[in-house]
């Protein structure tokens, strides 16, 4: 009977959460528009007004394994309430702001609430739902995060035409009328941990994944040393106090540790199609800003409509032939992108559908594998960690990719490719394919050994 409340009660949030995460996604998204506009009105320049989007970035990576943790010794639902709370709030300092600053305290305000939410979006479908229904919850899960990369930009768009962009920060607003419901159906479970909160090592671990992000971001070497610096004494901090924050004990974890590497790698190369995308919308098909976000849209709009597919695939054929058939996807939309860099626009959008719902299907995949290797004490921190790690791959790749860009390159590497336009582009999508292969092999005979230690073990 409990059971059956529990999963009524999932089903209903999981409905509430893909509301939420289409609003969070959309104000993730809608600033990087206007930044020109921001820069203009207030005079600042690019690498100045950038802090918008980087400062909400920073936050909100570093705030989701703070909330991770705080799960595991907090209910839910008032954490999530604090949340929305300050995301709300941010939002109405934005609306207020006549000065950048407060542009800038409110993106961080929006981004320390906006943080809960992933932490939330994790942990419904492993505290709501039985492991042979997890794929189709967090399907629905990845289904909001594509509808709201779907309509950011094109929100974004219609608000900026008709109105001051300061009327962007209106949207997160429409998030409080999820409240609630949340505090209605989230139970009111106990922690699972006690004793004392180790701020320490929060602080330690938010100061190095700043440092080195800044470090890659702005191609320094001292912010890299910094962070280097805060790591080891995070290191030290986590063995050798009795409740830290994160157990050492969840690194040994074998399959938790490789599900992180895994999740990493292919992160930073499925950002290349949120990153490279549009530069190659813009600088090798001539198209303008506003057309470049209409282009991707069909792409996210693919993402949302399979992603339950995706979803109900794992639950039923299992995680690894899900993570193959996404694999399948990604190579098959690299590979066009690699060979036919110069073609028209609608083609390059209608590859871009091949790796947007590969990459959906490949994180819902190794979300839910990642999961089912950790305690129910560890659930918190260790979504917590999963979502800051993609997060880190992202901010590397961005780096990595805008570099390479900058570059540029007069020779092309695909022999098949007869454009000559794009060729870095061309170029870059022929390593990921490399480095996708290489995953795929190791994913490939990494299964077959567990396969063959659980026979041994039978």
């Amino acid at each position: 009977m409990e059971k059956n409340i529990q999963m009524h009660a999932g089903k209903k949030l999981i409905r509430v959460l893909m509301f939420t995460l289409v609003i969070s996604s959309m104000s993730v998204l809608m600033f990087n528009f206007v930044l020109p506009e921001i820069s203009k009105e207030f005079e600042l320049t690019t690498s100045q007004v950038s802090w918008v989007t980087s400062s909400y970035s920073l936050i909100y990576g570093i705030g989701t394994v703070i909330y991770g943790k705080l799960a595991d010794r907090f209910q839910l639902k008032n954490l999530l309430t604090i949340g929305l709370l300050f995301f709300a709030f941010g939002s109405l300092i934005g609306l207020a702001s006549n000065t950048f600053w407060m542009v800038l305290v409110a993106r961080c305000l929006q981004s320390v609430g906006a943080a809960a939410i992933p932490a939330t979006a994790m942990l419904i479908p492993l505290r709501y739902f039985p492991p042979e229904q997890r794929g189709s919850a967090m399907g629905t899960v990845f289904v909001g995060l594509a509808i709201g990369s779907a309509l950011g930009p094109v929100i974004s768009a219609l608000i900026v035409s008709v109105a001051n962009w300061r009327w962007l920060f209106c949207i997160p607003l429409f998030s409080l009328l999820t409240l609630p419901f949340y505090r209605q159906y989230l139970q009111n479970e106990e922690g699972q941990r006690s004793g004392q909160f180790d701020w320490i090592g929060g602080i330690l671990l938010a100061t190095t994944i700043t440092f080195l992000l800044l470090g890659i971001t702005n191609e320094s070497w001292l912010f890299s040393i910094f962070g280097l610096l805060a790591l080891v004494l995070f290191l030290i901090r986590i063995r050798s106090v009795s409740e830290p924050f994160v157990q050492p004990e969840l690194f040994k974890n074998n399959n938790y540790t490789l599900g992180l590497l895994i999740a990493f790698l292919i992160s930073g190369i499925g950002f290349s199609l949120q990153f490279l995308s549009p530069l190659l919308l813009a600088q090798v098909q001539q198209l303008q800003p506003g057309w470049v976000g209409f282009a991707m849209v069909p792409a996210a709009v693919a993402s949302a409509v399979l992603g339950r597919m995706g979803g109900k695939l794992a639950d039923f054929r299992g995680n690894s032939y899900l993570f193959f058939v996404a694999s399948g996807l990604l190579l098959a939309c690299f590979i066009l992108l690699s060979t036919f860099t110069g073609v028209s626009p609608v083609l390059i959008a209608i590859f871009l559908i091949f790796g947007n719902v590969g990459q959906t299907f490949i994180m819902i995949a190794l979300s839910n594998s990642v999961s089912i290797t950790l305690k129910k004490e560890q659930q918190g921190v260790g979504m917590g960690l999963f979502s800051m790690v993609n997060f880190i791959a992202g901010g590397v790749a961005s780096g990595v990719y805008g570099k390479l860009v900058d570059l540029g390159s007069n020779v092309l590497w695909n022999p098949l490719n007869v454009t000559p336009n794009g060729s870095i582009y061309s170029n870059i999508y022929l390593v990921l394919i490399a480095l996708l292969i290489g995953i795929l092999l190791f994913s490939y005979f990494q299964l077959a050994r567990s396969k063959e230690k659980s026979k041994i073990k039978i």
